[in-house]
């Protein structure tokens, strides 16, 4: 007699153990974020005369001029040292988070789960 209604009780063994791995991921992606907060990620320009330190949660924490920089007849120029500081800082933390990540997020929309929207973990 042939069964009736799919399977019987609990998911089957190929969903479980999607969802234990995409919770393995989560939670490596949940410590790499972590650890990528506590880093601090220094940009500079002009050959060092102005340094940016931003934190891994790209929070700016400091800015560094020498003051061999300051011109008061050139204000644009250091201005821009300072963007550019700043942004090689922020390129940096994308980086570091894409070293630490290594695609983690995309691996679960392979998996068929689309990130992790709508999943209770």
């Amino acid at each position: 007699m042939a069964r009736r209604g799919g399977f019987q009780g609990g998911m089957p063994g190929n969903m479980n153990n999607m969802l234990k791995q995409a919770q393995r991921m989560q939670k490596q992606l949940e410590e790499a974020q972590e650890k990528l907060a506590e880093m601090e990620i220094t940009g500079s320009a002009g050959g060092g005369v102005v340094e940016a330190v931003v934190s891994g949660s790209k929070e700016l924490k400091s800015i560094k001029i020498d003051p061999e920089a300051v011109d008061p007849d050139d204000v644009e120029t250091l201005e821009d040292l300072i963007l550019v500081a700043v942004n090689n800082a922020l390129n940096g933390v994308d980086e570091k988070s894409q070293e630490l990540t290594g695609g983690m997020a995309g691996g679960l929309g392979s998996m068929g789960l689309g990130g992790l929207g709508g999943l209770p973990f």
